[in-house]
């Protein structure tokens, strides 16, 4: 009996979940964030640390943009709707193509490499104008996530020549606010305390209360090395602390 209680709250405490990030979702559509600071969950990382395969695994689709370089040149918020287990997935881009319903993940990839280069004027530089993007799948949960352009140190040609200052303050922007969760990702491949994201991350969350770090690329450590000390939270150590993943080789 107190099982089935148990299983009857915790179903309750996830449908009163579910609508309050569509009621946060909506605030965000109509301005409010602008007046009043939203919750939200925002992903931080240096260029190429893994960020996209990351975000990949929670929504459980494949269909962000890869290659070399500065991919991510456009804030991206992911709204993500878990739906019934059977039912195929599909996504939106309500704001930039209205009444478009995309049910090919490799055409939403397409759309979203060309709604950066539209707003980018098909070029390397990075525009603080976010895409929104809504995902149904049964392979996700209810969530909005934000994935910001990676921290980049030195421009290419093309770029701005202070693109590490952009790149900075675009982060600095979306997690300043203390009701914004930080999702932190760290390459096992290189010293974690040389990371920017980290760097940026303590900054900006002296305390490491509401940051969450993420181990990515543990696989390709060199040989007689292990991540053992950055999972267990001794190196840098987070409130929340740290979980290593292995995404796709």
């Amino acid at each position: 009996m107190e099982s089935k209680n148990t299983m009857e709250n915790e179903g309750l405490i996830y449908t009163h979940l579910k609508k309050f990030i569509k009621i946060i979702d909506n605030l965000r559509d109509v301005g409010l964030h602008q007046h009043i600071k939203l919750p939200r969950i925002a992903v931080l990382g240096s260029q190429s640390a893994g960020k996209s395969s990351v975000l990949e695994s929670i929504v459980g689709l494949d269909f962000l943009p890869r290659g070399s370089g500065i991919v991510t040149r456009r804030p991206l918020e992911m709204r993500l709707n878990h739906t019934p287990e059977g039912t195929k997935p599909w996504a939106e881009f309500p704001a930039e193509i209205k009444g478009q319903k995309f049910t090919d993940f490799n055409k939403v990839r397409e759309a979203i490499e060309a709604l950066t280069d539209k707003a980018t004027g098909n070029n390397v530089n990075i525009v603080d104008d976010a895409i929104v993007l809504n995902v149904y799948s049964h392979t996700c949960p209810d969530l909005t996530l934000i994935d910001l352009p990676g921290i980049t140190l030195i421009p290419i040609e093309g770029q701005d020549e202070n693109i590490a200052a952009i790149t900075r303050g675009m982060c600095s922007r979306y997690m300043s606010d203390p009701r914004t969760i930080i999702l932190c990702v760290v390459p096992a491949n290189a010293d974690m305390t040389t990371s920017e994201g980290l760097m940026m991350a303590r900054r900006l969350d002296p305390k490491g209360i509401r940051t969450v770090g993420v181990i990515t690329k543990i696989d390709i450590m060199d040989r007689g090395t292990d991540a053992r000390r950055m999972i267990m939270n001794q190196d840098v150590k987070l409130r929340l602390g740290f979980v290593g993943v292995k995404n796709r080789a």
